[in-house]
């Protein structure tokens, strides 16, 4: 093909199906001015030209890309229901679309309906948090990160924070502790050593210039062996005593017990505020089951200090978080996230009822298929996610793929071109999809996908 007869981006433009596209026009025509482009260099250079119609094929394809939504739903086969890099807590469609609803048109987010008067924006979810942790005031702000900086910068800019060496956690994203503290403006003060510490190390750095104590439970590992650790209780005794706040970081943020479902145990937002913190900080998108946010809950004359610092302005939630919050919080009652939980319900399906799903999803597959794929069910176990419940495995089921004419990585890139695409993981050279994280809702979805995947 000469440049002469490389098509104009008039002509190209001319073919497009602008009734199935949606995306701003002068993004389609840098796709096709791009991609014409690198065909007349190509052609420039001497090497072998791409037919008319292969070119057309391949922007229509670029655009057919383009098109698909960057956030869109995704078969989450990792097994890790907490998946950071699949946005953390799945929100059930029930709770997601009814919160969408109210909230999309005009809403009174900050309008007192009853006085007329202006109202305040987290009086629609406040209520809620407080009645289920027994704290006496709480604050919502953008995530659990944004909590703690806001925290300690109210409390303690220009001044020394206590903290255990053992709890200088990092997690996901080098999101580090002894960052957030400088960050905030106050200066770390680190006390015992890495596996033990006791009361008297707190006691012994506490000065005229201490302004809180920090307590980070250390959610996504665990020190075992020669440890000694001080309570929340002594540590909340201690801080009474010498008149200084006690801030608690419990990140995952537990708000009923979890055992009772067969879960690793976690500490309760409940048990901190009991034993006496002033000041506690967690994760919406976590245990909670809710949307990103970061909750402070505890003592009403230190959020209210909270409230009045500047930087919340910054950090606040916006109308959709909030109602998304509001509904999930309201699913609650005093011993279970409630049947809209979505996260909580993936993380308590028991064993049995996976191997019932597999072999469900094997059924509505073509026999030839399973055979060709050599898919296997078995048992697995899997993680939580996002440094929450590190303890303990949970109890999964998975379908492993053993191909003989197909690598593994191969596998699982088509399976991420489906629609929805289907994300699992390579394990033993074996690609994997695990059934933890995939509502029953999705389930025909998945087989589909299997049964294409070969085409």
């Amino acid at each position: 093909m000469s440049l002469r007869d490389i098509p104009s981006v008039s002509a190209i433009l001319d073919r497009i199906d602008w009734g199935n596209v949606q995306l701003p026009r002068q993004m389609v025509v840098e796709t096709i001015r791009q991609e014409l482009a690198a065909v007349r260099t190509a052609a420039r250079n001497g090497q072998h030209s791409s037919k008319k119609q292969d070119i057309l094929a391949k922007i229509t394809f670029e655009i057919r890309r383009l098109n698909r939504p960057g956030l869109s739903s995704v078969i989450n086969g990792t097994g890790i229901v907490l998946h950071t890099g699949l946005g953390r807590a799945p929100i059930s469609q029930k709770v997601a679309v009814d919160a969408v609803k109210k909230a999309a048109a005009y809403t009174p987010l900050e309008f007192d309906l009853e006085t007329g008067k202006r109202g305040e924006r987290l009086d629609h979810v406040v209520p809620l948090i407080t009645v289920l942790t027994d704290a006496s005031s709480a604050l919502v702000v953008n995530n659990n990160a944004a909590a703690v900086m806001l925290g300690l910068n109210t409390i303690a800019e220009g001044k020394e924070v206590i903290i255990s060496r053992g709890q200088l956690v990092e997690i996901g994203g080098s999101f580090r502790i002894p960052d957030i503290i400088e960050k905030s403006g106050a200066f770390m003060k680190e006390v015992g050593t890495t596996n033990r510490t006791h009361l008297q190390d707190y006691e012994r750095a506490i000065s005229k210039g201490t302004a809180a104590i920090l307590y980070a439970h250390t959610s996504n590992y665990r020190i075992e062996g020669f440890t000694k650790e001080v309570t929340v209780a002594e540590l909340a005794h201690l801080a009474k005593r010498r008149k200084i706040p006690l801030m608690v970081d419990l990140g995952s943020g537990a708000l009923v017990d979890l055992a009772p479902s067969g879960l690793p145990a976690e500490p309760m937002v409940k048990e901190a505020v009991d034993a006496g913190a002033g000041l506690i900080t967690f994760s919406g998108d976590k245990l909670l089951g809710g949307p990103q946010a970061g909750i402070i809950c505890g003592k009403k004359t230190l959020v209210s200090r909270l409230h009045r610092n500047p930087m919340y302005r910054a950090l606040r939630c916006d109308k959709l978080t909030l109602a998304l919050m509001e509904r999930v919080l309201r699913g609650y009652s005093e011993k279970t996230p409630g049947e809209n939980n979505l996260a909580y319900r993936l993380l308590s399906t028991p064993r049995k009822t996976l191997q019932k799903r597999g072999e469900k999803v094997l059924s509505l597959i073509p026999r030839k298929t399973t055979e060709r794929l050599r898919i296997k069910l078995l048992d697995t176990t899997v993680e939580a996610g996002s440094g929450s419940l590190p303890v303990r495995s949970i109890e999964s089921a998975a379908l492993r793929f053993c191909p003989n004419k197909m690598k593994p990585t191969e596998l699982a890139r088509r399976f991420r071109m489906q629609e929805p695409p289907v994300v699992g993981y390579i394990k033993g050279n074996r690609f994997t999809i695990d059934l933890k994280a995939i509502p029953v809702s999705q389930i025909k979805n998945l087989a589909q996908a299997i049964g294409k995947v070969l085409s």
